[in-house]
């Protein structure tokens, strides 16, 4: 479907919040205070990550953010526009820039960001953006903490989106997606409380639950956090795959063993997956083992936006994967 033509029609879902480019380095253990190569730029932001995951997927999906009037900004819009993400509510700024976001791999697995989103075109979202008849043309809204964390009008925008949801009967899912680089844990843990109450889901890894609740094994920390009010909390396990916890039942799920090339924007594809799975109906494992499967796909490719091109592609891997177990 076109995007002119999705503008006017409903939605399946919609998210809010950053869009920004990412500088990545070219080579891993680099610290961003010694001179290398950079590679770049890539269209990203956590919400635009998993916006564009939803449409490769087949979901019509919306986002409300900001660029600037830029090549960077550019680059978002087209990219989005192209894979037929709903970018009506991506406001284009003549007196900000793009965000952007530099990030260095190391060898433990780790990643160390640095920031240009508060004063930038990613942070110029308010509550007054938030069109509740846009709201409403979805089934859910999916938000993200790190939209939480950029600052008070961003959070502001994003309170404001989920309370005209939850007026409105719509599913609501959250992925916590902590940024220490942006907020320190016992902020981000108040930040996220309001959302936490209303969401049917909740999506974080296993680091991003235990700063939640100060639990280190996963499935107690999923259990307290079903105490804030979701119906399942999913926690992403990342090369052990991953598992639900809901008040009548834990679901394992083991990974799938591919080789890792790139894991940024892992997270956010999962997130598109499992909501993918979620609309459709399927039984908690069956969505975790789809969301499983996407999360591999993008890991193998360079790029935070590179992941499933269809749900064809997921399904096709899940027919010749090897599992790993938890």
């Amino acid at each position: 479907m076109g995007n002119s033509a999705m503008s006017s029609g409903k939605l399946d879902v919609v998210t809010v919040g950053e869009c920004l480019v990412e500088i990545m380095r070219e080579v891993r253990d680099i610290p961003h205070d010694v001179p290398g190569v950079y590679l770049g730029p890539y269209p990203s932001g956590a919400p635009a990550i998993f916006a564009d995951a939803c449409a490769r997927l087949g979901l019509k999906v919306g986002i409300i953010g900001a660029v600037g009037d830029d090549a960077f900004g550019k680059l978002l819009i087209d990219r989005l526009k192209k894979d037929n993400v709903n970018v009506s509510k991506i406001k284009v700024l003549k007196d900000f820039t793009t965000g952007v976001a530099f990030v260095t791999y190391f060898s433990s697995g780790s990643r160390q960001f640095i920031y240009h989103l508060r004063h930038a075109a990613s942070g110029q979202i308010f509550p007054e953006d938030i069109d509740p008849s846009y709201i409403k043309k979805a089934k859910l809204l999916h938000l993200m903490g790190s939209s939480l964390s950029i600052n008070e009008n961003c959070r502001d925008a994003c309170y404001r989106a989920v309370k005209i949801a939850e007026d409105e009967g719509l599913m609501i899912t959250f992925d916590p997606n902590l940024r220490p680089e942006l907020l320190d844990v016992s902020t981000i843990r108040s930040i996220c409380k309001p959302v936490l109450k209303v969401a049917k889901v909740v999506l974080p890894s296993r680091v991003e639950a235990e700063a939640l609740t100060g639990i280190k094994d996963p499935v107690e920390s999923g259990k307290k956090l079903l105490e804030y009010g979701p119906a399942i909390v999913v926690i992403k396990l990342g090369e052990r795959g991953s598992l639900a916890v809901t008040r009548e039942e834990v679901v394992k799920v083991p990974a799938i063993k591919v080789k890792e090339v790139d894991p940024t924007g892992a997270g956010d594809v999962y997130d598109a997956a499992f909501i993918y799975g979620l609309l459709e109906e399927w039984s908690i494992s069956r969505i975790l083992e789809f969301a499983n499967a996407a999360g591999a796909v993008k890991v193998t490719r360079f790029g935070p936006m590179e992941g499933p091109t269809s749900c064809e592609e997921v399904e096709e891997l899940l027919k010749k994967s090897a599992r790993v177990d938890c």
